[in-house]
């Protein structure tokens, strides 16, 4: 199976930051991780984005 490209946008601000590699399988959720958001100085909860 290909990976799909998704990215990771941050849940204060809305700016994209990080793109991941997922699988092909379709997921019910979607991924959130915490991780640094230039824009906000801090680090902050990155909801998943196609």
């Amino acid at each position: 199976m290909a990976l799909k490209k998704a990215s990771l946008a941050c849940a204060v601000c809305g700016l994209r930051n990080y793109s991941i590699k997922l699988s092909g399988n379709p997921k019910p959720t979607r991924l959130e991780v915490n991780k640094y958001c230039k824009h906000c100085g801090r680090y902050t909860v990155h909801k998943e984005t196609r």
